[in-house]
């Protein structure tokens, strides 16, 4: 097989057309300044940034949530808000609501948590099904109707959810039609020892974000969004795509494959790689960089995978094996 395709000129934008990644690799040096030993990670969401999707963390209390959503909104230059969630917030800390002020004789409008660019959805398995609902509505919508009225959040609209490891006291798992809305899963996970060593150097001192500096803008990264929707791909890989999502639902390991929604964040993610990569089209192996990623969260292992301590991970490698990669020469 041929992973290195050769395309029809014509029909691939030319490099000059879609818009330098450099702006992006300097946020995410950024970034990388903040939350230490965690390159992969911190690629990784940028990338569904830049795909207009939102992520979901799962990862236990500490390890740098924060620190990571408050650095991207300071590189970025964006509005960031922290919403820790607990059995009782409600709907309307996030959408919002009205209060009557006496001396206008009216109610005013008092916009919600979710009026922001960059949302830190915190331990999201904590809170109601309700609230969990009224947040993937905003997630879905980019807006949000109260009392009758709609109100569009600000563009770019990010969220960050975490959510503490299933089995952990006080959660509840999100259902899985909320899980499919998020574009990627990952775990942030421990820092490398030489990592954990200098933040311990430096505890008791300024924040590390209080370094970070704003090196683009809201604008701008509107523009970055529409340079990665612009990337080529061929519809020998969007086939590719499709095969690798179909093999998800009918795997002997898996009781649940993934969704019409799962192929459409993977073409999503595979250009934005490729465009971080430094490339106009889209390649196999960007698609087999995204695949765990887009995928591990909307599957679901079967008993007698689990019986065999097969993973997810394990899973995606073979699909990713078994799976023929497209051809890629030139028509």
């Amino acid at each position: 097989m041929n992973n290195n395709p050769t395309y029809n000129t014509d029909s691939i934008p030319a490099a000059e057309e879609i818009m330098s990644n450099h702006t992006a690799m300097k946020v995410l040096n950024e970034v990388n300044r903040a939350v230490l030993g965690k390159k992969r990670e911190t690629a990784e969401i940028l990338t569904a940034f830049l795909s207009d999707g939102h992520v979901l963390l799962e990862d236990i209390p500490g390890v740098g949530k924060t620190t990571l959503a408050v650095a991207f909104s300071k590189a970025m230059g964006l509005e960031c808000k922290r919403v820790q969630f607990t059995p009782d917030v409600m709907p309307s800390d996030l959408t919002g609501f009205s209060v009557y002020r006496r001396e206008e004789d009216k109610f005013v409008y008092r916009e919600g948590c979710v009026f922001c660019n960059i949302l830190l959805a915190d331990e999201i398995n904590r809170t109601s099904p309700k609230t969990q609902s009224a947040l993937l509505e905003v997630m879905e919508e980019r807006r949000v109707t109260v009392e009758g009225t709609t109100r569009a959040v600000p563009s770019p609209f990010i969220v960050i959810a975490t959510q503490n490891p299933s089995g952990t006291a006080g959660t509840q798992m999100l259902p899985e039609a909320q899980i499919d809305r998020f574009m990627v899963n990952l775990s942030i996970g421990y820092p490398d020892f030489n990592s954990e060593l200098e933040v311990a150097r430096a505890a008791g001192r300024q924040p590390r974000t209080a370094r970070t500096e704003a090196v683009t803008n809201a604008q701008e990264f509107l523009q970055m969004q529409d340079a990665v929707s612009r990337i080529y791909i061929k519809d020998e890989i969007i086939e590719y795509i499709l095969r690798l999502v179909s093999a998800t639902r009918d795997h002997r390991d898996l009781v649940r494959g993934a969704s019409p929604r799962a192929t459409i964040a993977l073409v999503k993610m595979s250009k934005a790689w490729a465009w971080l990569s430094g490339r106009s089209y889209v390649i196999p192996s960007d698609v087999t960089a995204q695949f765990y990623y887009v995928i591990s969260h909307r599957i679901s292992l079967n008993a007698n995978a689990k019986m065999q301590n097969r993973t997810k991970h394990s899973v995606t490698d073979e699909i990713i094996k078994t799976v023929e990669l497209p051809l890629m020469g030139a028509k």
